[in-house]
C-alpha cells in the first residue's frame, strides 16, 4: 500500500497531467520522539491554524509538513511549526516542509496521519489519496462535497483499514452526549419530531473578478470545481483570522446546510440512533424560493425539520430535550427539569448535566460513546486502531443528510432515498444529483 515519493508523484502526474476549535492543553505521558504520530497538514486557513496548534501541543504527535496553495499561508504555517520546535527542542526538530501540492505530503512514507481542513470541494480527493497510501485521516466536516464522495470515502476506509475522524466535534462535548442519551433511553417518550436550526442551502457563485493574489496557485485552489476568476471572498488574501465565505457557494461548499447542518443533523442522527442509516424521504418546503422548511422523514413516524430554533430540539410524547453548544434543557410534562441556556438562568451547564445523569441516566441501558476531547480521541484511535467517535460512517452519513437536504432545495423535489443501500429509490432523484462534473484532471 506504500510507495516511494518519486514513484508516487510519477503515478499521480500520469493520472492528472469544514467552525470551531477544541484547544488541547492536556499533554499525555512522555513519548519518545520516534514513537510519536508523524503528521502532515493540508489547507492552512483559519480552521487548520487552530487544529495545527492543538495537535502541536499533543505530546504524542510530531508535525513535519504543511501544505497550502497560498504561499503566504503556507510559509506562515511552516514558520509557526518551526518556532514551536525551536522553543521546545525535546518535542521535535524545526525542519517542517512546506508544499504547494498535497500529493507531496501523501507521497511521504514517514507521515502516519494527515489533517485536512481545505474548502469542502477539496475534502474527498486528498482524503482518498491518504487512505490509499496507508495514512490515517482527520478531515473537517462536512466530510465530502457530495453523496458520491461520501460513499467512496466510506468504502476506502473499509478497504484500507485506516482510521478516519470527521471534525464533527460536538459529539465530544458532554451536553450533546447527555441530550442524546436521554432521547435514546426514552426519557421523553417516543420521539415525534426534531427541529434543527441552521442557515440556508448553497447558492451559485456569481462573485466578480478581482486582481489575483500574488503567490496563490488559483488553478490548484479551484481544483475539481468549475474554473472561475479569482475573488478574495473565496480565498482571502494572505493570512486571515476569519472563516472564509466560500462555504456559501455550492461549487465550493454546501451553504449553511453543509456548514452548521453537518453539526446539528449529525446530533439528530445520534439521538435517533441512525448513525448507520438515515432518512428515507426528504421534502422541500412548499415555496420553491424558501431557504428553510425542508423535512427529513425517518420512517412514517419521525420528522426532522430544517428551521430556526434552539440548535437541536427533540420533541417526544412526554417532554423535550434542547441542546446547543454550552446550552441544554430537559423538559417533562411542560416543566423544565434541568437546564442551562444563559447565565441569567443561574446554575451552570455542568450542574444541570450532572443532575440529569444522576437522576435519569444512572442505570440507563444505552450508553453512548464517550469522548472528552475530539483530537485526543483521534490520536487514541490511531494508536489503538479502534473506531473514533465520528468515524467515516458517522461523518459520511451526516454529510449525506446535508446533501439530500440541499438537493431537495436545489431541485424543489421530494427525494425518496434508500439509506441502507445509499441510493435513490426507484423513480426518484437523478444520478447527477449524487456527484458533480469534475474539472480535469481531477475526479472521484
Amino acid at each position: 500500500m506504500k510507495t516511494n515519493r518519486r514513484t508516487f508523484l510519477k503515478q499521480v502526474s500520469a493520472l492528472s497531467a469544514v467552525p470551531f476549535i477544541l484547544p488541547s492543553t492536556i499533554w499525555s505521558a512522555e513519548t519518545k520522539p520516534n514513537d510519536r504520530i508523524v503528521m502532515g497538514f493540508i489547507g492552512m486557513g483559519k480552521q487548520n491554524q487552530g487544529l495545527l496548534d492543538a495537535f502541536l501541543h499533543h505530546q504524542r504527535t510530531r508535525v513535519v509538513a504543511v501544505c497550502d496553495v497560498d504561499t503566504t499561508r503556507r510559509v506562515d504555517a511552516q514558520g509557526r511549526v518551526n518556532k514551536f520546535y525551536t522553543d521546545n527542542p525535546d518535542k521535535g526538530s524545526p525542519d517542517c516542509a512546506a508544499y504547494n501540492d498535497f500529493r507531496e505530503i501523501i507521497a511521504r512514507d514517514d507521515i502516519n496521519a494527515v489533517c485536512i481542513a481545505t474548502p469542502d470541494h477539496w475534502h474527498a480527493i486528498p482524503t482518498l489519496a491518504a487512505l490509499r497510501s496507508g495514512k490515517d485521516v482527520y478531515c473537517e466536516k462536512p466530510l465530502t462535497h457530495n453523496i458520491h464522495e461520501a460513499i467512496e470515502v466510506m468504502h476506502a476506509v473499509k478497504k484500507s483499514k485506516r482510521v478516519l475522524q470527521t471534525g464533527s466535534m460536538q459529539r465530544s462535548s458532554e451536553e450533546f452526549r447527555v441530550a442524546c442519551e436521554l432521547v435514546r433511553n426514552g426519557a421523553i417518550g417516543k420521539i415525534d419530531h426534531v427541529i434543527c436550526s441552521f442557515g440556508p442551502p448553497g447558492i451559485p457563485c456569481d462573485l466578480p473578478e478581482e486582481p489575483m493574489e500574488p503567490g496563490l496557485d488559483w488553478n490548484m485552489w479551484v481544483g475539481p470545481a468549475p474554473m472561475r476568476p479569482y475573488n478574495s471572498i473565496l480565498s482571502p488574501r494572505g493570512v486571515h483570522d476569519h472563516f472564509p465565505n466560500w462555504r456559501t457557494y455550492k461549487e465550493f461548499g454546501s451553504g449553511a446546510v453543509g456548514d452548521w447542518g453537518a453539526h446539528h443533523l449529525d446530533i439528530a442522527q445520534w439521538g435517533l440512533g441512525m448513525d448507520d442509516s438515515g432518512p428515507d424521504e426528504v421534502h422541500p418546503p412548499d415555496d420553491p424560493k424558501a431557504a428553510s422548511g425542508a423535512v427529513l422523514h425517518y420512517g412514517k413516524r419521525i420528522k426532522v425539520f430544517h428551521d430556526s430554533g434552539f440548535g437541536i430540539h427533540f420533541f417526544g410524547e412526554d417532554g423535550e430535550v434542547k441542546v446547543n453548544r454550552g446550552q441544554f434543557e430537559f423538559w417533562l410534562g411542560g416543566k423544565k427539569i434541568a437546564g442551562f441556556a444563559k447565565r441569567e438562568d443561574g446554575g451552570s451547564l455542568g450542574s444541570a448535566l450532572s443532575f440529569v445523569q444522576k437522576e435519569y441516566l444512572d442505570n440507563a441501558k444505552i450508553k453512548l460513546y464517550v469522548s472528552k476531547d475530539h483530537l485526543t480521541n483521534f490520536l487514541d484511535c490511531v494508536e489503538s486502531r479502534k473506531r473514533p467517535i465520528t468515524d467515516e460512517i458517522v461523518g459520511g452519513r451526516s454529510a449525506i443528510c446535508c446533501h439530500l437536504v440541499n438537493q431537495a432545495y436545489y431541485n424543489h423535489a421530494v427525494i425518496h432515498w434508500k439509506p441502507k443501500k445509499m441510493r435513490f429509490a426507484k423513480h426518484s432523484g437523478d444520478p447527477k444529483w449524487l456527484t458533480r462534473d469534475y474539472r480535469s484532471p481531477w475526479s472521484v
